[in-house]
């Protein structure tokens, strides 16, 4: 299946670059996914398109202010550092610009030196194993000295950096945000529990391969980043009961999505306290074992995330309602407004 097949025109200034003032007065665009048939709304009004013994999956992690402005001890020359995986022992993958500056035994300051790093391994595209040494709790440090990485899309500084992180973030771990969940305010999700909607949690902490090109033309050959996910035993139980009862599972985003259906690859169809690590790929084709239908944003020209929800609603459904969306103005991507696919 070629890449082209996923791609639309995009005017770039469709690309929302800031968020709204309230989470919940985005676009809601409802899909229909047996007949492609559009419908248009406003996010706050998504709990009339949820039943009673439904259940909404969430994922509950927290983006880190993960990108660090340092400089080399040595020389005082100037580097960005962006944390991608936690290791063992303080020491963390990461990326580094400009790499060609720091090979291994290279020190960097950050701030004041409340964060020094020391490099113990160098990989491609500007890869760095970092050790870090602290006073304290790395992750206050890090809300000192961090700002958040936004997207490579996204031009304009953020006032607030808590418009990117859900309301409900718990977990540190990921690069990016899980986007589909930012348009939940707190009373939304009180709500939507008060119509006898199950609201549960999962984890997956985002890499930014989410936002990596794919490179090849045909898709079978684009290989996925690999993403850190955990399923308590409790929501494994409810979701295994909702199931049973013939109510629907949607989710929260992409990330979500792959999670749920990792797990129920898994597990036969069943959901299981589970953790680990998940690359799977979602694209057409692909036999849905865990999901009913999901929300998510408007996503990029040919990326992963526009073949994932083809997979679920069909391409050329997929494709119309995006047709759609431009022509009345949608606003994409991270900032941008909300799809349900039900």
């Amino acid at each position: 299946m070629k890449v082209d097949l996923f791609d639309f025109n995009l005017p770039e200034e469709l690309i929302a670059q800031t968020p709204l003032k309230d989470r919940t007065s985005s676009r809601l665009m409802v899909l229909d996914k047996e007949t492609g048939a559009v419908r248009h709304d406003v996010f706050k009004h998504i709990v009339e398109y949820l039943q009673p013994g439904d259940a909404l999956v969430l994922n509950d992690t927290r983006v880190l202010p993960a990108r660090l402005f340092g400089m080399k001890e040595e020389t005082g020359a100037k580097l960005e550092v962006l944390l991608l995986k936690q290791l063992e022992n303080d020491q963390w993958e990461t990326l580094v610009k400009p790499a060609k500056r720091v090979k291994v035994g290279t020190e960097i300051i950050f701030g004041n030196g409340q964060l020094k790093a020391v490099c113990l391994e160098e990989s491609d595209h500007g890869g760095r194993v970092l050790k870090f040494k602290y006073e304290g709790i790395f992750y206050e440090v890090l809300e000192q000295l961090g700002e958040m990485p936004l997207p490579p899309y996204i031009k304009e500084q953020l006032e607030d950096r808590d418009r990117y992180q859900t309301v409900y973030a718990k977990e540190n771990g990921s690069a990016a945000a899980p986007t589909a969940g930012l348009h939940f305010t707190e009373e939304l999700l009180e709500e939507i529990k008060a119509r006898g909607i199950e609201v549960l949690f999962i984890t997956l902490h985002v890499g930014l391969g989410t936002f990596r090109p794919v490179n090849v033309d045909d898709i079978d050959h684009h290989e996925m980043h690999a993403e850190f996910y955990q399923m308590t035993k409790e929501t494994a139980q409810t979701l295994n009961q909702i199931r049973e009862s013939g109510h629907k599972i949607i989710s929260v985003g992409t990330t979500s999505t792959r999670t749920l259906e990792t797990i129920a690859t898994a597990f036969n169809g069943r959901f299981e306290e589970s953790s680990g690590w998940t690359d799977i790929f979602i694209f057409p084709g692909y036999e849905f074992k865990a999901i009913d239908g999901m929300i998510t944003n408007f996503h990029l020209p040919k990326s992963t995330l526009i073949m994932l929800i083809s997979a679920l609603a069909g391409r050329e459904n997929v494709l119309e309602a995006y047709k759609q969306a431009v022509e009345e103005r949608y606003r994409f991507f991270s900032f941008g407004d909300a799809m349900f696919i039900k």
